[in-house]
C-alpha cells in the first residue's frame, strides 16, 4: 500500500515578505544611548556620536519637505539607530515594528557605495524607504495593515511594490540630492554593462530571481535603470502614480505592471526594453572594433567563472591573487605565467572583502570576528601568512583594522582603524605580534582608504576622502603625519593605488569609466592597457619586476586577472588643470532638477539631546501574526521595542488533530547576557485515549528561565553555542466521567539543554558546508509532586562528498525516558523517516545522507515562481526501539528505512526564497501503526513568516 500525506502550511506563503538584519538583543547594557525627537523622527543613538546624529537629523527634516511631493503626501514619524558597533557598512528601513538602523562604519571601496560621508549617504538612501512605507499604506495595502498591522501592510506591499522598485527609487534620490550618489558610479552599473559585452542575454526573471551557476545582477541597478529612465521620459510624478496603485493594487494581479501601462500608455514589457536600450545602446562600441580580450573570453564561457582579484607579482614568472568561484571558498593562489598552472595555497579566513597586501613572502589582510554575545559588536583583525611555512597568525585581537599593507623590510604594518566615535586613523603596527607602534595624526579629519608605503617606508600612499565626501591621493608622512595632496579633491572616486619605485598607480572614475591612472616625477597619466578597451572597470593594477603588469577587469563571469609585459601599456599624460570631471548623469537630465545637490546645503541640526532609557517604549505592539501549521492554526500579536531587546506575543492556538484550544503570553528579554525568558498558557479540551475511552482535560502552564546564545565567526569557522533552561510548572485540570479517576496535582520540570554548531565557510553551490559537527542535548526532570524525565541527545557530521558541491551527512541520536508514566514531556527524537513517530522508553537512531545538486534550471512561469536549483538527498535510517509491555515483558523493534528527497529551491513573487521538497521511504521494517511500506510526504518549510521588506545599502556578510 502506498500512502501520500500532505502536511498543510498556508502560513508559508502568508506576510513572507523578505528577511533583514534585524538583531535581537545586539549591545551590551553598558553602551549608553541618547536622543534627538523631532516631528520628522527620533534619532536614537550611542553617547558621542551627537555630530552624527545632527546630521542625520537635519537631513531627514529636509527631505521629508523637499522629495516627499514624488511619492506621496503622507508623513510619519520614524525611528532611527545608529548602530556604531558593527563593522559591516549596512541599512534597512522595516515594518513590523516601523524602524531603520543605520551601521555607521563606512568600508574601504569607495567605488562600490561612493565616497559621501557615511552616515549622509544612509540618511539621503535609507530615508526614501520611510517615505515609500509612508505612502504605500493605501487600498488593499491599507486593508492588510488594518486587519493585521505593521507586518500586513508589508506582507502586501512587498507582493504589490517589487523590491527593484524600492531600492531603485531610493538610489535615484541619493544621486538626485547629492553631488555623487550610485547613479554616477561606474562600478555601479558594471553588472548590466558586464552582460551586455558578454552577450548574456537573460530572461526577465532570471535578472529578478539569480542563479546558482550564472553572474546576476542584483535588483540595485536594475532598479535604479528602470526608475531613472522613468522619471527622465514621463516626469517627476510618474512613479509616485504608479506606486500609488499598484500598492493600492488597482488590479489585482500584477497591479504594478498595470500602472506602467496605464500612465506610460505601453506594456511593461516595453518599458523595460525601452529602459535598457537607454542605457545600453550609448555603450555600443563602433562597427567593426575589435572585441577586447576579457568580453571575448566572458562570451565564450557559458557560465560564470571566478573571481581572480588583487594580483599581485611574486617574481618575474608568477602572480599571487584571491580567487573564489560558486563552488569553492576563496583562497589565495599562484599562478605561473609561463604555464599557466595554478597553486592553491590557503584558504582565506573569514573576511568581508577579498582586499591583501604581499611582500617578500608574506601576505597581510583583515579578517572578520564577531563578539560572541553581542550580535552589533564585530571586529577587523589583522592576520598575516607567511607562503614559507604556511602558517596564518592573528595579529590583533578585538580591534577595527581594514585595508593592511606591509613595508618592504617585514617589519611594519600600516592599516586603517575606524574607530567606534567615526574617527579614522593610520596605525602603525609591529608585524611580529601586531602591537601599536604609533597613531599617525589627522588633523584634516581624513577617512583613509587603502594605505600603502611609498619608497623608503617613510610615507603613505592612501586615497582620501573629505569631510564633504570629496577624493583625493595623499601622500602622508610617517614622522609627523604631514599630508601633502597629488590631486585636486573632487567627487571622482578613486582607490586601490599601488607603489613601484617613486611611481604611484591607481583607479578612478573619470568619464564614465574606471580606469587606471599614474603619478611620476609630479605627472600625471591615463594608462591605456593592451588587450582592449572594455565597456566595464579595470581594477587594481600593479607593476611587476622589469615593467611587467598585471591588472583585473569585471566580467559577466567574475573578476579576471590579466597581465602584460614590458612596454605594452601606453601612458598619455593629463595636466592637473584637466583632472576635475563632474561624475555624470548617464543622460539622466532630470538629474539636474528640482532639489539636485540639495545635500551640500543642508547644515546639521540643532536638536537638544536627551537620555534615551533602555526600558523605553518595552511595549510596542505592531502586527497581528498568524501562523498555520497543520494542525496548529496560531494568530499573535506581537510586540518588538525599538531597540529590540525584548519580544513580547499574546497568542491564541487552535489544533485540529485534538480540537483543543489554546491561549497564552511570552516575553523574551535580550538587554542582559543571557536572554531571560517568562511565559503563561491555558490550553482547553486537551484529550487522549486512555484504555480504549477518551480522557479530556484542561491544562496550564507558566515558565520561567534563561539562555545564552554565543556565536563567533574567526578564522576558517563559524561556531554557535547555545545553551539555557526553563522551569515550567503544569497544573491539569481532568473533567468529565475521568475527572476523580486521575490525579490533578500540579507539578514542576526544568528543561536543560545545550546546543552546539561548528561548521567552515560555505560557496554558493554547496549544498551544505563541506565540514561542521553539530551536537544538541536536552533533558527534561520533574523537581516536585514526583518523578519523571526524559533525555535526548542528537549530533550530526558533515563530510566532503565525491564533489565540490556534494555533503555527506552522518547523524544519530538517542532517547530515554522513565518507566513511570507520571508525566510525558515532548517528543522531539527524529525517527526513521517513513515511520510514525512513536515515544518508546528507550530509542537510537542512526543515519547516513548524501546530498548533491541535480539540476540548475534557471526557470520559471508567470513571474509567480522561478526555479533556481534541484537537488537530492539519499537517505538510510536505521532506529531501534525498546519498551515495555503491560505485563513487564520486554519490547524491542527495528525501524529501518531508505529512500530519496527531492527538493526544489525557489523564488515566489521574484522576491521571496523558498525550498521545498518530496520523499520517498521505503520501510524495511512494519510499522508500529500498520503504515505501507512505501510511504510519500511533501517536505515544506516550517515557518517562513518575516516582517517586511527591507531596504538594504548594502548585503550583510554571507
Amino acid at each position: 500500500m502506498t500512502a501520500f500525506r500532505l502536511p498543510l502550511l498556508l502560513g508559508a506563503l502568508f506576510l513572507s515578505t523578505g528577511i533583514y538584519a534585524q538583531v535581537f538583543g545586539g549591545n551590551p547594557p553598558s553602551l549608553k544611548w541618547q536622543q534627538l525627537n523631532t516631528d520628522t523622527a527620533r534619532i536614537i543613538f550611542p553617547t558621542g556620536l551627537d555630530s552624527q546624529a545632527q546630521f542625520v537629523a537635519g537631513i531627514v527634516h529636509r527631505l521629508a519637505r523637499t522629495t516627499r511631493s514624488t511619492i506621496g503626501p503622507h508623513q510619519r514619524k520614524i525611528n532611527v539607530v545608529l548602530q556604531n558597533q558593527t563593522t559591516i557598512a549596512n541599512g534597512y528601513v522595516s515594518l513590523a515594528p516601523f524602524r531603520s538602523e543605520f551601521q555607521l562604519t563606512p568600508e574601504q571601496n569607495s567605488f562600490e557605495l561612493g565616497s559621501l560621508p557615511w552616515a549622509k549617504m544612509l540618511a539621503i538612501h535609507e530615508y526614501r524607504h520611510v517615505q515609500q512605507y509612508n505612502n504605500f499604506r493605501v487600498g488593499l495595502s491599507g486593508g492588510f495593515y488594518y486587519l493585521f498591522g505593521e507586518g500586513g501592510q508589508a506582507f502586501a506591499n512587498s507582493l504589490s511594490v517589487p523590491n527593484w522598485f524600492w531600492e531603485g527609487d531610493a538610489v535615484y534620490q541619493e544621486t538626485l540630492v547629492s553631488d555623487q550618489g550610485r547613479g554616477r558610479q561606474p562600478w555601479f552599473f558594471n553588472s548590466y554593462r558586464a552582460l551586455w559585452a558578454g552577450d548574456k542575454r537573460y530572461s526577465w526573471m532570471k535578472l529578478r530571481n539569480g542563479s546558482f551557476r550564472d553572474y546576476v545582477p542584483d535588483h540595485y541597478p536594475l532598479g535604479y535603470m528602470l526608475i531613472a529612465y522613468g522619471r527622465e521620459r514621463y516626469g517627476d510624478d510618474f512613479w509616485r502614480k504608479v506606486g500609488r496603485d499598484a500598492a493600492a493594487f488597482h488590479g489585482l494581479f500584477y497591479p504594478l505592471q498595470g500602472a506602467v501601462r496605464r500612465y506610460a500608455g505601453v506594456s511593461f514589457n516595453q518599458f523595460r526594453r525601452d529602459a535598457f536600450d537607454y542605457f545600453c545602446l550609448p555603450l555600443q562600441p563602433p562597427a567593426g572594433t575589435a572585441i577586447p580580450t576579457v568580453e571575448a573570453f566572458a562570451r565564450a564561457r557559458k557560465h560564470f567563472f571566478a573571481n581572480e582579484e588583487f594580483p599581485q607579482f611574486l617574481g618575474t614568472d608568477s602572480i599571487l591573487y584571491m580567487r573564489s568561484s560558486y563552488k569553492r571558498i576563496p583562497a589565495f593562489v599562484i599562478r605561473d605565467l609561463g604555464s599557466g598552472a595554478e597553486t592553491r595555497l590557503r584558504t582565506r579566513s573569514i573576511s568581508l572583502d577579498n582586499y591583501f597586501s604581499y611582500r617578500n613572502g608574506r601576505i597581510v589582510y583583515s579578517a572578520y570576528e564577531t563578539d560572541p554575545r553581542w550580535g552589533w559588536r564585530d571586529y577587523g583583525v589583522i592576520r598575516l601568512l607567511n607562503l614559507a611555512t604556511g602558517e596564518d597568525k592573528r595579529l590583533t585581537v578585538r580591534s577595527r583594522y581594514f585595508a593592511p599593507d606591509i613595508s618592504e623590510d617585514g617589519r611594519t604594518i600600516v592599516a586603517v582603524q575606524e574607530a567606534t566615535d567615526g574617527s579614522c586613523q593610520l596605525h602603525l603596527l609591529n608585524a611580529t605580534d601586531g602591537s601599536l607602534m604609533r597613531p599617525i595624526p589627522n588633523p584634516d579629519g581624513l577617512f583613509y582608504t587603502y594605505p600603502k608605503f611609498y619608497t623608503g617606508d617613510n610615507a603613505i600612499i592612501t586615497a582620501v576622502r573629505n569631510r564633504s565626501g570629496e577624493m583625493s591621493l595623499a601622500l602622508v608622512d610617517l614622522h609627523d603625519g604631514g599630508t601633502r595632496y597629488l590631486l585636486p579633491f573632487s567627487y571622482q572616486t578613486i582607490g586601490f593605488p599601488s607603489v613601484r619605485a617613486d611611481t604611484i598607480w591607481f583607479t578612478a572614475s573619470r568619464n564614465d569609466q574606471d580606469r587606471v591612472y599614474g603619478l611620476a616625477g609630479g605627472q600625471l597619466f591615463r594608462v591605456w592597457l593592451p588587450h582592449g578597451d572594455p565597456r566595464t572597470g579595470q581594477y587594481q593594477f600593479q607593476e611587476g619586476p622589469g615593467g611587467q603588469a598585471t591588472w583585473n577587469t569585471f566580467t559577466a563571469v567574475g573578476f579576471l586577472a590579466d597581465t602584460a609585459g614590458s612596454g605594452s601599456f601606453r601612458l598619455q599624460p593629463i595636466a592637473e588643470g584637466d583632472w576635475v570631471k563632474a561624475p555624470p548623469v548617464q543622460r539622466i537630465d532630470s538629474l539636474e532638477k528640482g532639489p539636485a545637490g540639495l545635500l551640500g546645503h543642508i547644515a546639521p541640526g540643532h536638536y537638544p539631546a536627551t537620555t534615551y532609557p533602555l526600558a523605553s517604549h518595552l511595549i510596542n505592539f505592531h502586527s497581528w501574526r498568524p501562523y498555520i501549521n497543520d494542525p496548529d492554526y496560531q494568530l499573535s500579536l506581537v510586540s518588538d521595542n525599538i531597540l529590540n531587546t525584548l519580544e513580547t506575543q499574546v497568542y491564541g492556538v487552535y489544533n485540529r488533530n485534538e480540537q483543543y484550544k489554546q491561549v497564552g503570553v511570552e516575553a523574551t528579554y535580550g538587554g542582559l547576557y543571557p536572554f531571560l525568558d517568562a511565559g503563561w498558557d491555558y490550553t482547553f479540551d486537551r484529550n487522549a485515549f486512555y484504555r480504549i475511552q477518551k480522557v479530556f482535560w484542561n491544562e496550564s502552564e507558566t515558565r520561567a528561565g534563561f539562555s545564552v546564545p554565543l556565536n563567533w565567526a574567526s578564522h576558517l569557522h563559524f561556531t554557535s553555542l547555545q545553551f539555557g533552561s526553563n522551569i515550567i510548572y503544569n497544573q491539569r485540570h481532568y473533567t468529565g466521567l475521568y475527572k476523580d479517576s486521575f490525579n490533578s496535582r500540579g507539578f514542576a520540570y526544568v528543561d536543560p539543554y545545550i546546543s552546539f554548531v561548528h561548521q567552515s565557510q560555505q560557496a554558493q553551490q554547496q549544498v551544505a558546508p563541506r565540514m561542521a559537527q553539530i551536537l544538541n542535548l536536552s533533558y527534561s526532570n520533574a523537581v516536585t509532586a514526583f518523578e519523571a524525565h526524559q533525555f535526548l541527545a542528537s549530533g550530526f557530521l558533515y563530510l566532503p562528498g565525491l564533489a565540490y558541491t556534494h555533503s555527506l551527512l552522518l547523524a544519530a541520536a538517542f532517547q530515554q525516558r522513565d518507566r513511570l508514566g507520571n508525566a510525558r514531556f515532548s517528543n522531539n527524537f527524529p525517527f526513521s523517516r517513513g515511520y510514525s513517530a512513536e515515544n518508546f522508553y528507550r530509542m537510537w537512531r542512526v543515519s547516513a545522507n548524501y546530498q548533491l545538486p541535480l539540476f540548475y534550471p534557471d526557470w520559471g512561469f508567470g513571474n509567480m515562481v522561478y526555479f533556481t536549483r534541484i537537488r537530492a538527498n539519499l537517505f538510510y535510517d536505521h532506529t531501534h526501539a525498546m519498551d515495555f509491555y503491560i505485563n513487564g515483558a520486554t519490547y524491542n523493534g527495528m525501524f529501518r528505512s531508505f529512500g530519496s528527497e527531492v527538493y526544489f529551491d525557489t523564488k515566489w513573487w521574484n522576491q521571496l526564497s523558498l525550498s521545498f521538497g518530496i520523499r520517498y521511504s521505503h520501510l524495511l521494517d512494519p510499522d508500529f501503526e500498520g503504515r505501507g511500506s512505501d510511504q510519500w510526504e511533501l517536505i515544506l518549510p516550517l515557518n517562513i513568516l518575516s516582517q517586511g521588506y527591507s531596504g538594504h545599502a548594502v548585503k550583510p556578510i554571507d
